[in-house]
């Protein structure tokens, strides 16, 4: 028994030992690569704020009286977004910005070359309709308005209002392709190949499918913004260098280092053997946590590794409850095994509802937030959701590891 317990304390630290290497080495095994995390190339993704880059600030370029709404720059946002993702910079940020004089911001990481992006962002948006034989039927010039709409079951669906002209080609076109596809294409990139079901002479229709309200609210911009009856105008433009990026990073991880070190210290004087647990759950914790930022795309902002300190925190804070419940079991008489299966059950509630709050809280902002708010809430939300598995799951296996060791005195458990 004494045996198996310390194989498998033992295997536990050894995977954890081998994640942290992965995460701060890299790995490549078998042709797939495993980056390191804080690789500039290719590891995790930084911030504007950390890699520095381009800042650039657009208004709508309107000739004529007519007046932008706000719903013509979420349109425009789209179409901005969805042309930086073709570029592949798919970690830069768009957002509105002004009230009286409407304007977008767009901030792109890592871009030298401002010039060179306000070409490919600034001009007009091309949005066009094909037949099934790849002719060009509609332009954005007839399409009036696109918005979310519900189909006749409830389900989120695309409304299309067209001009007179647009009507009439579009009736035409219908007629001659029932049950074959209409492609939607903007800046040459398809959005939609919704399938005619009938000839459409009323100038407007409906594009179903299994779209949820985000979905179709998504597609109905896109249309729209080809459908806009401007461009986009560069009125300032800015580079920011990464030094300054660089400064706060390494600053910031030296501080996270060090704050990690006084908090393994810390439970081990005052939790002795169950500080040591602790520790080392705290070193899986913190690699699988950079693991999942850099395999899923996080990007890392100063506020993003603000959030990971304070998880490091939490889950922390969820030993520091599990270890005083043991202590008062052990006070109460009971035996080391069934303190420690008392105590983690009796803490279990509450860490799990005060790391469902957080979530919660990390959600809303994840949802609700723009710019580097949202990389706070992204890692708060990773970090929390590791550290309370890693309080809940790794910490009570690897204690009752260690009283399975045959240690039982408790003065090796706490001070």
């Amino acid at each position: 028994m004494k045996a198996k317990s310390i194989a498998k304390f033992a295997a536990v630290c050894v995977i954890f030992a081998l994640l942290a290497y992965v995460a701060v080495f890299g790995l490549e095994c078998m042709g797939k690569v495993v980056p390191a995390s804080f690789d500039e190339d290719i590891g995790i993704k930084r911030g504007f704020d950390l890699a520095g880059g381009s800042v650039i600030v657009f208004e709508p370029n309107i000739e004529g009286d007519y007046e932008v709404t706000d719903d013509d720059i979420s349109a425009a946002i789209s179409a901005l977004v969805l042309r930086l993702d073709s570029q592949g910079l798919n970690d830069a940020t768009v957002s509105a910005q002004g009230t009286e004089v409407k304007r977008i911001r767009v901030e792109i990481p890592a871009e030298t070359d401002p010039d060179a992006a306000i070409d490919y962002l600034g001009a007009e948006a091309s949005l066009s309709f094909t037949d099934p034989d790849g002719n060009e039927i509609l332009t954005g010039k007839q399409v009036e308005e696109a918005e979310l709409s519900f189909d006749q079951n409830g389900n989120p669906a695309v409304s299309l209002t067209f001009n007179d002209e647009g009507a009439e080609i579009f009736a035409d076109a219908t007629a001659r392709s029932i049950g074959k596809q209409i492609t939607i294409y903007l800046d040459g990139k398809p959005l939609s190949a919704p399938t005619v079901e009938s000839a459409i002479t009323e100038g407007s229709c409906i594009i179903t499918g299994e779209f949820t309200s985000e979905t179709a609210s998504q597609l109905a911009q896109q249309i729209q913004s080809g459908a806009l009856p401007f461009a986009l105008k560069a009125v300032s433009q800015n580079t920011v260098g990464a030094q300054l990026g660089d400064d706060a990073l390494n600053k910031s991880l030296m501080a996270g280092a060090i704050g990690l070190l006084l908090v393994a210290i810390y439970m081990i004087i005052f939790y002795r053997l169950c500080g040591l647990v602790a520790d080392i759950a705290l070193v899986g914790y913190t690699a699988v946590v950079f693991l999942i930022i850099n395999g899923f795309g996080i990007q890392l902002t100063l506020p993003g590794i603000a959030g990971i300190i304070l998880t490091i925190g939490t889950a922390v804070d969820a030993n520091v409850v599990i270890y005083e419940r043991i202590k008062e079991e052990l006070k109460n008489g009971k035996t080391l095994r069934a303190s420690v299966d008392s105590g983690f059950n009796k803490a279990f509630s509450a860490i799990v509802d005060a790391n469902i709050t957080t979530i919660i809280a990390a959600v809303v902002l994840w949802a609700l937030g723009s710019g580097t708010i949202v990389g706070f809430a992204k890692t708060l939300f990773v970090g929390t959701l590791v550290s309370m598995g890693s309080a809940v799951f790794v910490t009570r296996f690897l204690l009752r590891q260690l009283v399975g060791f045959g240690s039982k005195n408790p003065k090796f458990y706490s001070a």
